[in-house]
């Protein structure tokens, strides 16, 4: 009853904390589109902080003028609305058993989350294959080309259907993962069930959930996955 009573107040704490990052979200879209018209100079320097934190200023292969533009866009707001909407169907929690949300493989068959456990394997890409297996999860597009754009980016546009998601997952392959490529099903069940827009990390143990890490992109961290497997080994 206890681990019942735990698990419906984290539900509540995700709710609320959604509803927190939203209000956060659409003020920082106030300030800045007012800012990029009262005062460029101080909208740029506050863009290239957030920059910094997500490390989109870090990737060589965009510009300031690739992403900055498109934070005071109604496609951000879009994109905020949604995510901020799919986390109030999270339910994967540390020490709690982990959604086994239906999957769909590369070549249209259909699997599950659990159905990639091994044992008592953890289930995560690179590095710890000897202790861990790794799975990477093809959710909806965060930067779609129809959608929350970014310049210079991948043309995907968003996806109407199983098949044109499926074409998108493929191109994947080609960056060589090194593990399992699955897709979530177009109602995005399992985006919800982890909360996972835009991105995000698990650790998966014996059917639980034993990391949890932040929503990407600020608190995407493979360095803390790698020091959970590290303890591992």
């Amino acid at each position: 009853m206890w681990l019942s009573v735990r698990f419906a107040v984290r539900r509540l704490a995700v709710c609320g904390s959604s509803v927190v990052m939203l209000l956060l979200l659409l003020v920082q879209f106030c300030a800045l589109t007012l800012l990029s018209v009262l005062s460029p100079a101080l909208a740029r320097r506050i863009m290239l902080r957030l920059g910094e934190r997500s490390t989109m200023s870090l990737n060589p292969r965009f510009r300031y003028e690739d992403w900055a533009p498109s934070f005071t866009t109604p496609r951000f707001l879009e994109a905020v609305l949604r995510g901020c909407w799919s986390c109030f169907g999270d339910s994967a929690f540390v020490g709690h058993r982990a959604p086994d949300c239906p999957l769909i493989t590369l070549e249209g068959g259909r699997t599950s989350v659990h159905q990639f456990i091994r044992g008592n394997r953890p289930l995560l890409v690179r590095d710890f294959g000897d202790v861990a297996d790794f799975l990477v999860i093809y959710i909806a597009e965060a930067h779609a080309t129809d959608g929350w754009a970014f310049a210079n980016n991948v043309d995907i546009n968003q996806h109407r259907s199983l098949q044109e998601r499926l074409t998108a997952a493929k191109s994947l392959i080609k960056e060589n993962p090194l593990c399992p490529v699955v897709v979530d099903e177009m109602n995005d069940i399992t985006a919800s069930r982890y909360g996972a827009l835009p991105e995000r990390l698990y650790v998966l143990q014996g059917g639980k959930v034993i990391y949890k890490g932040g929503k990407g992109p600020w608190g995407y961290s493979p360095e803390e996955v790698r020091k959970v497997l590290q303890k591992m080994t």
